[in-house]
């Protein structure tokens, strides 16, 4: 035990434990103090690295214009050419380039029939960086008419793959797609819509009586009902195998397949009911694999 004396001959106890106190209690607010620091600077680091994610998603999201740039050299002309024809050329649908390059997605709806003359004179048409079309003719097919599709196969040289998205699209997910509606009607050139996943709905739609059913909706409903994409968009004749792409990256999402038409057929052009169906791209995508 340390004793001082006072000026007035006091003594004074000046104990070490009151020293020891004090420690203790500076120590705890030197730690309390370095745990709010490290809690600040870890929630800092943690708005940085999610506001540095958001950029970087933002950033890596393209532009519609964009998309339809990089896009609209893959989408070809599907159809049957005759030298001794007038025209020459007879537009049937839309395709685009996946795989490889020389593999063309398309509806197997649009071809002509297995075996007949024009059969053997389909090709498709592309479109070169000068503007003018380029005639390929297609060397082989394979097809899936359970899920109406079908992959021409081109020669070289190859074309711009799509890239495709095989998960099915959320519904809200925003879409372009990108094809010759009407045929030659407005030209040849391409057209692009832009619209929603409104739903991802079987493909054989109940029908209201037997009198409206057709060979197309019986064929489906013996295949097994599958989803399809319903798009709150406008397609119309000439769109039927064109790409639907993701509208922020770009990717394939389904093939432009049928319209749901309120009327009669001329109605689709007078009247279009606003709605139209695509099937998933993971059908091509099984194709792809065999």
């Amino acid at each position: 035990m340390a004793r001082v004396c006072g000026s007035a001959g006091n003594e004074f106890d000046f104990r070490g434990s009151g020293l020891k106190e004090v420690g203790i209690s500076l120590a705890q607010s030197c730690a309390a103090y370095l745990r709010a620091l490290v809690r600040a600077l870890c929630a800092g680091l943690l708005v940085s690295l999610v506001a540095h994610a958001q950029s970087s998603a933002s950033a890596s999201a393209l532009t519609p214009a964009e998309i339809i740039a990089r896009s609209k050299p893959s989408v070809v002309l599907v159809g049957t050419f005759n030298p001794l024809a007038t025209p020459r050329f007879s537009f049937r649908g839309t395709g685009f380039a996946v795989a490889d390059g020389t593999r063309i997605v398309t509806n197997a709806h649009v071809l002509p029939e297995p075996g007949s003359e024009q059969a053997s004179q389909l090709a498709v048409q592309v479109k070169q960086a000068s503007g003018a079309w380029e005639l390929r003719k297609v060397l082989d097919l394979s097809l899936e008419r359970a899920h109406d599709l079908a992959v021409l196969e081109i020669g070289a040289p190859a074309l711009r793959p799509l890239p495709l998205k095989t998960e099915l699209p959320e519904e809200g997910t925003e879409v372009l797609f990108i094809g010759f509606p009407i045929g030659g009607a407005l030209g040849f050139s391409h057209v692009s819509h832009r619209g929603m996943v409104s739903a991802v709905t079987p493909v054989a739609l109940p029908a209201p009586s037997s009198t409206t059913l057709n060979a197309r909706n019986v064929s489906q409903l013996r295949a097994g009902s599958f989803n399809i994409l319903q798009l709150d968009a406008t397609a119309y004749p000439g769109n039927s195998g064109g790409p639907v792409l993701d509208a922020r990256s770009g990717e394939v999402l389904g093939v432009i397949n049928m319209v749901l038409i309120k009327n009669t057929k001329e109605s689709v052009l007078a009247q279009p009911s606003g709605i139209s169906y695509a099937i998933p791209i993971e059908n091509v995508a099984r194709i792809l694999q065999r």
